[in-house]
C-alpha cells in the first residue's frame, strides 16, 4: 500500500502524454506554406505524369461591335525624327479618304517593341487604304528618340511625341482613354475621320483577316 501513492502520480503524467502526443497538430499558415512550397530544399519529388493541353484563349475579333464614332482629337503633337527624315509637322491628318491606324507606344514597353515588326508590315501591305501613325507615350524625350535612332532602317523611325502633361490628358480623355493606360493601344480611325474602334493590347497575325475586313478595300 505504500507504494501506490508514487506509482498514481506516474501513470496520470502517462496518460497525460500520450493524449498530448495525440493531439492533431495545428494547420501551417498560409505564409509558411507558400514560403515551404517556394523552397527548393523542401521540394518533394514527384513523378512525371502526363497531362492534357491547356485549353487555348478565345479568339478576339478586331473593332467587334458598334463603331465608337466619336471625333478624333485635333490637338498638336510633339514628334521625333532619326537622322535623315524630314519633320512630321504637329497633326496627325485624318479625314482625307483614307483609314487611319494610330498605335499609341513607349520606348520602354516591351509589347510594344514586340509588335512593331508586324504593324510596319501592314503599313505596306494596306498602304493604299491606311495611313499608320506612331504617337509615344515616353516621358523621357532623350529615351524616345534614342530609340528611334537606333531603329534600321526598315525600322520605325519617325513618331508623334506625347509626353505627361495637359496636352496628353486631354487627348486621351477626348478618345475616352484613360490619363495612363496600359500600352500598346490602337485607335482605328474612318476615312471621315471618325473613331472606328479602339484595341487595347498588342495586335497578332491572326487579326488579318477581321482587319483586311474592315481596311482591305478602297
Amino acid at each position: 500500500m505504500g507504494r501506490l501513492p508514487v506509482i498514481a502520480p506516474l501513470l496520470l503524467a502517462g496518460i497525460a502524454l500520450v493524449c498530448c502526443e495525440e493531439r492533431p497538430k495545428p494547420a501551417p499558415s498560409l505564409r509558411r506554406a507558400d514560403a515551404v512550397s517556394a523552397s527548393p530544399s523542401a521540394a518533394v519529388p514527384v513523378p512525371a505524369v502526363s497531362t492534357k493541353p491547356s485549353t487555348p484563349r478565345p479568339r478576339r475579333t478586331i473593332c467587334k461591335g458598334k463603331p465608337v464614332d466619336r471625333d478624333f482629337p485635333t490637338q498638336a503633337l510633339g514628334h521625333g525624327e532619326a537622322p535623315g527624315h524630314e519633320s512630321m509637322g504637329t497633326q496627325i491628318r485624318t479625314g482625307h479618304g483614307k483609314w487611319v491606324w494610330v498605335n499609341l507606344w513607349a520606348a520602354w514597353c516591351g509589347p510594344c517593341k514586340e509588335e512593331l515588326p508586324l504593324l510596319l508590315s501592314w503599313k505596306q501591305k494596306w498602304e493604299a487604304t491606311a495611313d499608320f501613325v506612331f504617337v509615344s507615350l515616353d516621358d523621357d524625350q532623350r529615351q524616345f528618340l534614342r530609340f528611334l535612332q537606333q531603329q534600321p532602317r526598315e525600322g520605325l523611325r519617325t513618331s508623334f511625341w506625347l509626353p505627361e502633361g495637359k496636352t496628353r490628358a486631354a487627348w486621351l480623355a477626348d478618345l475616352g482613354v484613360e490619363s495612363s493606360p496600359e500600352l500598346p493601344i490602337q485607335i482605328l480611325v474612318n476615312p471621315k475621320g471618325k473613331v472606328h474602334c479602339i484595341v487595347h493590347g498588342a495586335v497578332e497575325p491572326e487579326d488579318i483577316p477581321a482587319i483586311d475586313a474592315i481596311i482591305g478595300k478602297k
